[in-house]
């Protein structure tokens, strides 16, 4: 017997239409499953994890991170983010996210919750203490030099250029002169 290709097609199709395979060529109705943002608070923000300043939309349900996408009305990254941007929503409901002050005393052996209050107002005195103890008026040949050597401070990535310039013009009236900013990316 010679097979052909017609013969091959007509037989093989003869073959569906009789065991049933093929049972009607209507379209069918695609089922999709509801979209994972309905019902949410939309919210633009910036990424926090580097300078650049990426935007990102961000959707809450009940005051929990549901879902982050890159903001496509954002003009540094226009909707796309890179693999630290895309893991927002993992650190926002990591279950080893600290959502406390934790202090422990000197010579303790436990950690203590504290409030934020508590914690900005010992950071404030701790700073306004170290830099009483320790300013320099004039240095050795009497030049005035205002100056603390114990406090030095250094700038994370996150922050952007408006920012760096506040820290940087705190610092500097508070007479920090071991300064820097960091912007590894």
């Amino acid at each position: 017997m010679d097979v052909t290709r017609r013969s091959f097609l007509k037989v093989s199709l003869g073959s569906l239409l009789a065991s049933g395979a093929v049972t009607t060529l209507r379209p069918t109705d695609a089922q999709a499953d509801p979209p994972k943002v309905r019902y949410t608070k939309q919210t633009t923000s910036i990424c926090p994890f580097c300078g650049v300043g990426c935007g990102l939309v961000v959707y809450t349900r009940d005051g929990k991170v549901v879902n982050v996408e890159g903001d496509p009305d954002h003009p540094i990254n226009q909707g796309s983010l890179c693999s630290k941007g895309q893991s927002v929503l993992q650190i926002a409901n990591s279950p080893h996210r600290m959502e406390k002050v934790l202090y422990r005393a000197p010579k303790a052996d436990r950690w203590e919750e504290k409030s934020w209050d508590w914690a900005m107002d010992r950071i404030a005195k701790n700073v306004k203490s170290t830099r009483d103890r320790t300013f320099i008026a004039t240095n050795k040949d009497g030049l005035v030099v205002n100056r603390t050597e114990a406090i030095a401070s250094l700038g994370g990535a996150a922050l952007d250029n408006e920012e760096c310039y506040v820290v940087d013009k705190l610092m500097r009236a508070l007479g920090v002169v071991y300064l820097e900013q960091q912007a590894r990316l």
